[in-house]
């Protein structure tokens, strides 16, 4: 199963038509609908789609996007004035299709655009913030974006501080607290 979702989306080039068209059904205005990037970033291995959904963007999406008034889908979206924004209209911003261009890099919501001092960091974070500032203040998104960095070097010192305890519970013999004869886990160990 996991085999068959990851080449589902990975064995066909990002930059096909019908990746984001449908191939029976080539219509801009089903293309501008986040449902289409549902199909490829869901799961457990990227839940991008998860993330918007649940957040203030996604809900204001779900609760309104039958309503044109709200999200006019067949306007182009250079010309959209959406109520809230659609995967496509931060990623694809003005109709762009190269929908990496204001890509966060492959995390929901910016998490891998943490401050790493790098000047290729501040240009991605630049960018980010540039988007957000369609709808919010450059400064909104500056703090959002610094609560993502503390956000991530506090997982990463959760993630250090976790290794630490296991390699520890090695260095005393506890590192295997299974009887041996119980089934093996998913890596054919025990």
């Amino acid at each position: 199963g996991d085999t068959a979702g990851c080449t589902f989306c990975h064995t066909s080039p990002e930059e096909r038509c019908s990746t984001c068209h449908q191939r029976h059904q080539i219509n801009a205005a089903v293309a501008r609908k986040s449902e289409q990037c549902k199909t490829c970033h869901w799961g457990k291995d990227h839940r991008d789609w998860e993330a918007y959904d649940i957040s203030i963007l996604g809900s204001v999406y779900q609760v309104n996007k039958l309503d044109p008034t709200q999200f006019d889908m067949s306007k182009k979206l250079a010309d959209a004035d959406y109520v809230g924004p659609t995967c496509q209209y931060c990623h694809m911003r003005g109709g762009h299709h190269n929908v990496q261009r204001l890509s966060t890099v492959y995390t929901s919501m910016g998490m891998s655009n943490a401050d790493r001092g790098a000047p290729l960091w501040k240009e991605k974070r630049d960018t980010w913030v540039s988007v957000c500032d369609d709808c919010h203040s450059p400064r909104f998104a500056r703090e959002n974006l610094q609560a993502m960095d503390e956000a991530c070097k506090d997982a990463g010192l959760k993630y250090t501080e976790t290794f630490k305890v296991a390699e520890n519970l090695m260095l005393d013999g506890m590192g295997e607290p299974m009887p041996k004869d119980l089934a093996p886990d998913w890596s054919g160990q025990h």
